[in-house]
């Protein structure tokens, strides 16, 4: 059954770093786009960031530039989010994704996204 599993939410003070993982099994591991959403309670999922291929290609949302770093292990089946500087707005749920059809265009949206995570908690103290 492919799977992806999120780890490493938590409390963690305004300031401070947190680095969340996601293990994929059963076949759900993408080298063409592996991703984080975040959303807040009553609002839509939103993009945070995307890593595709070697690796040597990602995108950042503008809100987590220079403070969020996305990288991955493919030998582990597993993508991380290095979450530096964090603020008060980035307390949320963190969701793991992974597409095997996202685009330069649509790799930012939840449509081409095959495979969520259950999600992990942020939360920030201020």
């Amino acid at each position: 059954q492919a799977q992806l599993v999120e780890s490493g939410g938590g409390l963690v003070q305004a300031g401070g770093s947190l680095t969340l993982s996601c293990v994929a099994s059963g076949g759900a591991f993408s080298r063409h786009a592996m991703s984080w959403f975040r959303q807040y309670p009553g609002k839509e999922r939103e993009f945070v960031a995307s890593i595709r291929w070697s690796g040597a290609t990602t995108y950042y949302a503008d809100s987590v530039k220079g403070r969020f770093t996305i990288s991955k292990d493919d030998s582990k089946y597993t993508v991380y989010l290095q979450m530096d500087s964090v603020k008060p707005e980035d307390a949320a749920v963190y969701y793991c994704a992974s597409s095997t059809r996202a685009t330069v265009v649509t790799i930012k949206s939840v449509a081409p996204y095959d495979y969520w995570g259950q999600g992990t908690q942020v939360t920030v103290s201020s």
